[in-house]
């Protein structure tokens, strides 16, 4: 399987569920960590940590990308940056259903974005049906969230620390909690 295929697949939502599919995601799972060990397992200067962000992904970053590791993800060439993003350390990105960080975003520690379920029916639990998450402009992610499959969060909204996202954020709206509602609106 070709990864252009593969992200196909994933944007028409389609189950991860042949064993063509489980090889290639097998694959692209040893490269990810062969590539995060390297960026978690020793100091490297914001520039190196760029250069290594954009071999995972396969993407250019902006110079004004910044991250403090470690930084875990099962995939890496699902995930899209914009400009003035901030990951701060811990965070786990489950990318194989896409995510993309809008311009001007803010990652706070442990955040974790899944995008990927389970089946529901116990014969076919290892098949996956993947999701996109995606972040507008200026959103921030507070410490300890979870984003979860086929979730948008609109531009500059605030996720609470600790809230578990399970649906989409209106615009300039703060939400909390599990499951995290709109606890206020930005003016």
């Amino acid at each position: 399987m070709r990864l252009e295929d593969f992200i196909k697949h994933v944007n028409d939502r389609l189950p991860l569920d042949t064993e063509e599919i489980q090889l290639f995601m097998n694959e692209m799972s040893d490269r990810a960590r062969q590539i995060t060990c390297e960026m978690n397992n020793s100091y490297h200067t914001q520039d190196e940590l760029r250069q290594l962000f954009a071999k995972l992904t396969g993407k250019p970053l902006e110079p004004t990308f910044r991250m403090f590791p470690p930084f875990y993800t099962d995939f890496g060439k699902n995930i899209t940056i914009g400009k003035n993003v901030f990951i701060n350390a811990c965070c786990h990105f489950q990318d194989h259903g896409g995510i993309t960080i809008g311009d001007g975003c803010l990652i706070g520690h442990n955040v974790v974005f899944a995008t990927l379920n389970h089946d529901k029916n116990p014969a076919n639990r290892a098949h996956m049906t993947p999701a996109p998450i995606v972040l507008g402009r200026n959103v921030w992610v507070g410490s300890n969230s979870t984003i979860l499959p086929g979730v948008t969060i609109g531009d500059g909204a605030i996720v609470a620390a600790g809230a578990v996202v399970t649906k989409d954020v209106p615009a300039n709206t703060i939400v909390g909690g599990v499951p995290a509602k709109v606890i206020n609106t930005i003016e």
